[in-house]
């Protein structure tokens, strides 16, 4: 096997390592203490943060701004896509069995074909949403201020992932520049606003607990029905 996919290997495993040490510590916190008078439930109110809470009806940064937030939700179905196009990558089933996507057969109709397109695709328009959300946070004075190195990194890292993702399979022969991308990613991921991917659930599990344990989540209409 190729040196860089031993790199993307090793990367891998050391991201999943770290992101394990930061679940670790967070479950070695424990769950905070609330010292006020509890005036709701807890369960049905944690329920409410991972699903009705999430809605841009519910959030009003989200409400003024829809087209960046259905870009976000675009450019993180990429990225989840990316990851497990990655896997078949890796074991060597693009191109190959999975997405077999050349030129010579760009045209001929095939599951295979069909899945490429379809992934090529979506990945197309989560590379522009990337694109987009970079030079929003670049060209608002507002959004810029509050930006600091990282945000504009990671940006630029999940972005270049998708997009190497996207050729790959479109051009076998960028398999090494593709996998040390990914390493690069995994390396950086665990450091900067990218472990989100760990402490997101953290985040909506204390929003659930603070506020149903006020007795303000779920919303009236929710414990109705």
């Amino acid at each position: 096997m190729q040196w860089y996919r031993w790199l993307a290997l090793i990367s891998l495993a050391i991201c999943v390592a770290a992101c394990l040490w930061h679940f670790i510590r967070l479950i070695r916190l424990g769950r905070p203490t609330d010292y006020s008078k509890q005036s709701g439930r807890v369960p049905p109110a944690v329920r409410f943060a991972f699903t009705g809470a999430m809605s841009p009806a519910r959030k009003e940064s989200a409400l003024l701004h829809l087209p960046t937030y259905f870009a976000g939700i675009v450019y993180h179905m990429g990225t989840f896509l990316s990851l497990l196009l990655f896997f078949f990558i890796i074991a060597g089933y693009i191109p190959g069995n999975i997405l077999n996507f050349t030129s010579e057969n760009i045209l001929a109709f095939s599951p295979e074909n069909l899945l490429a397109l379809l992934g090529v695709g979506m990945l197309t328009a989560s590379v522009l949403c990337g694109i987009a959300i970079f030079l929003r946070r670049t060209t608002l004075k507002k959004i810029r201020s509050l930006s600091n190195p990282d945000d504009f990194i990671s940006n630029l890292l999940v972005t270049l992932f998708q997009l190497l993702t996207a050729l790959v399979i479109l051009f076998p022969s960028s398999q090494m520049i593709y996998f040390i991308e990914f390493s690069l990613l995994m390396l950086y991921l665990p450091l900067g606003k990218l472990k989100h991917t760990v402490y997101f659930f953290a985040a909506r599990y204390l929003l659930g607990l603070f506020y149903g344990w006020r007795g303000v989540w779920p919303p009236p209409e929710k414990l109705k029905s």
